[in-house]
């Protein structure tokens, strides 16, 4: 059938930068690893609810995660401007598997101590913080331009796939196994990344380089505040994720609703997560949206409906059901910002923009995670999910159509087609 091969192949996803070597090994062993990663995030989140049976300090792993990532992310970013970035998503990698080891002993000891677990987790956000920012800013160096944001949508899709296998892993090892077995398996998937880092080439800087000081920092941010889209790109992803991310409340929701089962908290780890799956296999459309400002305005609040909508049903599979549709809107969202970045900003500053990238989009969850914690323990489970989830549509509808520059952007590649 013609018709219907044209419709797959304008849809699928742009499988074409997986054809370049280091492209394909980072993707790959990014996608190991970060199986790991969130096989230790949905770990952490039960072994501290398990301690303390508080979802308030379960939302200070928001605080613990996000401190670092602010500082270390922006400082990252702008040293990524200025060195090989090899070598510097190398020294992060191995900073993020030292917090991984000492989150296992810790459950080895069997000290139960919520404190061990909170720096540990900051030691780990403090390598994320670097190697995200540099890893985004090697993409633009090692994939030719046209092919950008394809390569942004496989890296989101196998992201979004570790957040899905790792929390189901998570369920069948916390059940069966426990957390240091979970840990564990977590610093044997590190590998995969750590070996795709070391077959990079040398990435030395290019253009005018001006140290990886506070200035330099300055430097990104005055770029960010003078161009209203990227800004606007950021303002509506904080909102986004710091009203309506559900995530500190999975283990209360799990344990009032569905009796504690370790599966059932699985699935709602796994949710928003299999739906960016599904979006990103069906993305081949995303870079053809001309309205790019507009679309991420109604597709924000699409996520912010589907999210109170989840925090209103009894059933585990519709709850998984509305945030996984939540989570098609936040992959095409993703998509659209970072190719904004990447494209817009000349090499000598991409690390920089990524660092500010990566603390609003790995930054604003954990805002969410504090704020979720903390209006569930003023005023309940079911008033701090839907309540969240609706102020993120008032708020992200009323800020996007605001402002005009956002509201009419539209892509550089896309200004001489026709609507």
């Amino acid at each position: 059938m013609p018709g219907l091969h044209t419709l797959l192949r304008r849809v699928a996803v742009d499988t074409t930068p997986l054809r370049l070597p280091d492209f394909r090994r980072l993707w790959l062993g990014q996608g190991v690893s970060f199986v790991g990663f969130q096989l230790t995030t949905v770990a952490v989140s039960a072994q501290v609810y398990d301690i303390t049976k508080s979802s308030l300090w379960v939302g200070l792993l928001g605080p613990a995660n996000l401190v670092p990532l602010v500082i270390f992310g922006l400082w990252g970013g702008a040293v990524a401007d200025v060195m090989d970035r090899r070598r510097l998503l190398i020294i992060g990698s191995l900073i993020a598997w030292l917090s991984t080891l000492a989150v296992l002993v810790h459950a080895w000891s069997g000290l139960n101590n919520v404190h061990i677990i909170l720096a540990a987790v900051a030691v780990q956000s403090m390598g994320f913080a670097i190697t995200s920012p540099t890893r985004g800013a090697i993409i633009p160096r090692i994939v030719p331009p046209e092919k950008v944001p394809a390569a942004n949508t496989l890296n989101f899709l196998v992201s979004s796939l570790g957040t899905v296998l790792g929390p189901l892993l998570a369920g069948v090892v916390l059940a069966r196994g426990g957390y240091a077995t979970a840990y564990l398996i977590d610093a044997v998937l590190f590998t995969g990344g750590f070996y795709a880092a070391l077959r990079l080439p040398r990435l030395e800087p290019l253009g005018e380089t001006t140290g990886a000081g506070l200035r330099a920092v300055v430097e990104g941010l005055r770029y960010i505040a003078t161009s209203p889209v990227v800004l606007m790109s950021f303002v509506v992803d904080l909102i986004a994720m710091g009203f309506a991310m559900p995530r500190a409340l999975f283990p209360e929701l799990s344990a009032v609703r569905f009796d504690g089962s370790p599966i059932a908290y699985a699935w709602l780890s796994a949710s928003i997560a299999i739906g960016a799956v599904v979006g990103g296999l069906f993305s081949g459309w995303v870079g053809r949206v001309r309205r790019q400002g507009l679309a991420l305005t109604f597709t924000i609040a699409v996520w912010g409906v589907t999210v109170a909508a989840a925090g209103l049903v009894q059933q585990l599979w519709l709850v998984v059901t509305l945030l996984a549709v939540g989570g098609i809107a936040d992959l095409v969202s993703a998509v659209w910002r970072q190719s904004i970045l990447q494209l817009h900003a000349p090499d000598e500053m991409r690390g920089r923009l990524q660092g500010v990238f990566m603390v609003v989009v790995a930054g604003g969850p954990r805002l969410g995670d504090l704020r979720a914690g903390a209006s569930a323990a003023a005023w309940g489970l079911t008033p701090a999910w839907v309540g969240g989830g609706l102020l993120c549509v008032v708020l992200v509808i009323a800020v996007g159509l605001l402002v005009t520059p956002f509201r009419r952007y539209v892509p550089e590649a896309l200004r001489q087609t026709t609507p």
